[in-house]
């Protein structure tokens, strides 16, 4: 099969059309081995992270785990996707993803779920998790775990108990805070950490809730759980402790903040009310 995957509407093969069975709406190019065949697969969103996408990759790499990695990058001007291509001839079990422009985190996890879950072998579960160093490659295992007893939703807390959150200034964790509490009023999900974005999912999950994520940004934390409470799914969480970035800057601009306000206000308060 070939390594490269064009998202075209004149394929040259009955094989490659299989392959590119995910593409539907999506616009962009898979790259590396489709074929590839995993326990567990890890989304990473980049954007403008040549920083740090080799560093991250390897680590996740030295897990011992069989895993696949798909890094989801938005055109970045630094080179990141170059970085990842040349780390494919390292790695078979790295995918690239790439798209035309800054599209958000919440339309990249959806792209990234449902690349993997059109894959002729897909995982048993996914991870997502930030490429920039927040989130310790080593607590993946331990996020695992609890989907071996039934749960279908780990989120790696900062909120429970050994949980916590490193270099943050004063305004970050208000926000923080402040955000929780607006969506455990919301979605009433009996958990600490709402907005954090080192999880794993079980594939039964994503294939349940996909058709139901439209979340633009970050609101696409909330927009998960909230889908996965409903249909009454089980979800956990597990302590990690989060690092502020050290290179690179970070990707919580005002809009994506707003987009979240308005995600709470007119997807969950407005639909509880009608």
């Amino acid at each position: 099969m070939s390594t490269q995957a064009h998202c075209t509407t004149n394929l040259e093969t009955e094989e490659q059309s299989r392959s590119l069975s995910f593409a539907g709406n999506l616009c962009g190019t898979v790259e590396g081995n489709l074929d590839v065949a995993s326990e567990v697969g890890v989304i990473l969103p980049t954007y403008c992270e040549a920083a740090n996408i080799e560093k991250i990759i390897d680590d996740v790499e030295n897990l011992n785990l069989s895993i696949s990695i798909l890094v989801i990058d938005d055109s970045s001007p630094d080179g990141t996707a170059d970085v990842v291509r040349g780390l494919q001839r390292k790695y078979s079990n790295c995918l690239l993803f790439v798209r035309p422009r800054k599209l958000g985190l919440g339309t990249a996890i959806t792209d990234g779920f449902q690349i993997f879950l059109s894959l002729e072998n897909p995982p048993k579960c996914v991870v997502t998790m930030d490429a920039d160093y927040s989130h310790d490659p080593k607590d993946i295992p331990r996020l695992m775990m609890p989907l071996q007893e039934g749960c279908d939703l780990v989120i790696g807390s900062r909120y429970c108990k050994g949980g916590d959150a490193v270099d943050w200034s004063v305004m970050r964790r208000v926000v923080s805070k402040v955000a929780n509490l607006v969506a455990a009023f919301v979605v009433k999900g009996r958990i600490g950490d709402y907005t954090s974005g080192f999880r794993c999912y079980s594939t039964r999950l994503v294939r349940n809730i996909i058709k139901d994520l439209h979340s633009q940004t970050y609101e696409i934390q909330i927009e998960t759980i909230r889908q996965a409470n409903a249909r009454r799914f089980r979800i956990k969480e597990a302590p990690i402790t989060f690092i502020n970035r050290k290179r690179g800057k970070s990707k919580l601009a005002f809009n994506e903040i707003t987009q979240f306000i308005s995600y709470i206000i007119t997807k969950v308060i407005f639909c509880r009310k009608s």
